[in-house]
């Protein structure tokens, strides 16, 4: 009797996170993010087109000559609003920063999806080559789940043969299957997910300058992930694993300024 109730639970759970799975996946804040608010009044709301018809929210601070632009993908909840922080840092170092804001996030139309974010991606690259900034003065930036999207878009422009100077990770994963594995290992949660973000398949693809910045004490994505991902990336390449970082902290424990820094030390030779 109680192998047919374990069963019976274990299809009823495996069932619900099916439907429910990006519920589980995306967190996503309705609210419409204020700049001022955030921090970063300087910054200008755009707004970026994408290939399927949609106009996204967008914040976007030029950058000054002879600096890289940074578009930043945040991870899987709330709004762009909440890593003005983040924006802020990089901007008073001269960086052009563009804060990409999902579709279903931050007031914007659509729903979440690993495909959605692709297209979402793709038209920050082309807002920015309408500004007149080449893929060669891009860096892109990833936090947590927008790791994923930062590494597909990455090996995507690098298989159109537009390379970007360099890509940036906070917090990545192999991918979202993995770390739901670690999560929930009483469900086939590599089976169940649609949106898998598999960064460890395409990062061997990517050709420029990589960095990676992982907190030792990270709950959600075990350093783990990242130190096999990070492995697996080509050269050149740099990591920092920072021993009191958690998962949300890491800015304030310094990750702004190991940005700064590998901007001098890696794409002095790349950006004018």
């Amino acid at each position: 009797m109680l192998n047919i109730i374990f069963i019976v639970l274990g299809l009823y759970l495996t069932g619900g996170m099916y439907v429910l799975q990006n519920n589980l996946l995306y967190f996503p804040s309705a609210e419409t993010p204020d700049r001022s608010h955030a921090g970063v009044p300087d910054m200008r709301e755009v707004r970026l087109k994408t290939e399927d018809g949609l106009s996204l929210l967008a914040w976007y601070k030029i950058a000054s000559p002879g600096q890289p632009t940074i578009v930043m993908f945040h991870g899987n909840a709330g709004h762009i609003g909440h890593r003005g922080f983040k924006a802020r840092v990089l901007i008073d170092a001269g960086f052009g920063v563009l804060l990409v804001e999902y579709r279903g996030y931050g007031g914007n139309a659509g729903k979440p999806s690993q495909q959605g974010f692709r297209k979402d991606g793709r038209a920050a690259l082309v807002f920015l080559n309408q500004e007149g900034v080449s893929a060669r003065k891009v860096v892109l930036y990833g936090e947590s789940l927008g790791t994923g999207v930062a590494v597909q878009l990455a090996t995507d422009e690098h298989s159109n043969g537009e390379t970007v100077a360099a890509l940036m990770l906070e917090a990545p994963f192999t991918s979202i299957a993995d770390v739901a594995a670690h999560h929930y290992p009483f469900v086939p949660a590599r089976m169940l997910l649609r949106d898998k973000f598999d960064s460890l398949s395409r990062i061997n693809r990517y050709a420029g300058v990589v960095l990676v910045i992982h907190g030792e004490k990270d709950r959600t994505v075990p350093t783990s992930f990242g130190r096999i991902l990070f492995a697996a990336a080509g050269e050149p390449k740099e990591a920092y694993w920072i021993a009191e970082g958690g998962h949300n902290n890491l800015f304030h424990l310094g990750a702004g300024r190991l940005i700064i820094d590998a901007r001098k030390r890696r794409l002095s030779v790349i950006l004018p």
